[in-house]
């Protein structure tokens, strides 16, 4: 499968890195969701690793979180659960984008299209890449140890009559850093020479996973990003164009 990620200077020092959406990937058809019972059948009856039996328990409680917050998203203005759904956007504005772009890397990308401003060096946005995966790794790593190791305090919450906001709180923070991790390791073989290994095919396959797509479009931001940052408008024009998610694109401008 491939991914297409756009590249390109957006505010002095600040990069954005963002995958295009597809846009022939419609919404998921609703299934109806596996019971705890089910899941615990699936993983006791099949021999996988330790490993692809982490990943369906992750997949089952993401399907969990991903109901209960549209049961949220749902619900109607001035109730409680509409209040925790506003505080849950706000928790939401503070996760940083280049956690989501890693995010977006998915185990089943085979192929990156690196779409670029025809101006920069080459080298360089691959190089940039290949830094943000590789610090993306070692960073959501150490945010996941974090987070699982605060589950239990959290869970003692359960006790108190209110829905126990931190304990899902951190329960997310710990899947998005998992999946972020995740990420960053499929990321950095897709954008590095080889894929560290001396098998012939193997670097057969990595030379032609990844991509570079100058673009003279791209090429004329960085006009306006030598003279103090990308305006609002260009970058609105810049996610219609390459189908990017325009608040996390904001997001690398005002980021440190």
């Amino acid at each position: 499968m491939k991914a297409r990620v756009v590249v390109f200077p957006i505010r002095g020092r600040n990069w954005c890195f963002s995958r295009s959406a597809d846009p022939s990937a419609g919404p998921d058809a609703s299934s109806p969701p596996q019971k705890l019972r089910d899941l615990i059948t699936n993983i006791t009856s099949s021999r996988r690793s330790a490993p692809e039996n982490a990943e369906i328990v992750v997949d089952f409680v993401s399907d969990k979180m991903n109901r209960a917050w549209a049961t949220l998203e749902k619900a109607p203005e001035g109730t409680f659960k509409s209040k925790l759904h506003s505080l849950g956007l706000r928790l939401l504005s503070r996760v940083k984008p280049s956690e989501v772009f890693l995010k977006s890397v998915s185990k089943d990308v085979t192929q990156v299209e690196i779409a670029y401003p025809v101006g920069l060096e080459p080298r360089l946005v691959r190089r940039r890449l290949r830094h943000i995966a590789m610090r993306g790794s070692t960073i959501h790593k150490k945010r996941l140890y974090g987070s699982v190791s605060l589950l239990p305090l959290t869970s003692f919450l359960t006790v108190l009559p209110l829905p126990n906001v931190p304990f899902f709180w951190i329960l997310f923070r710990a899947y998005s850093n998992w999946k972020a991790m995740k990420g960053s390791e499929r990321l950095l073989p897709l954008v590095s020479d080889c894929w560290g290994s001396n098998d012939e095919s193997m670097h057969r396959v990595n030379a032609t996973s990844w991509v570079l797509e100058p673009s003279e479009e791209l090429h004329k931001v960085l006009t306006e990003w030598k003279s103090g940052g990308v305006r609002d408008c260009t970058i609105s024009s810049i996610c219609s164009t390459y189908n990017l998610d325009k608040n996390q694109v904001l997001k690398y401008k005002e980021s440190l």
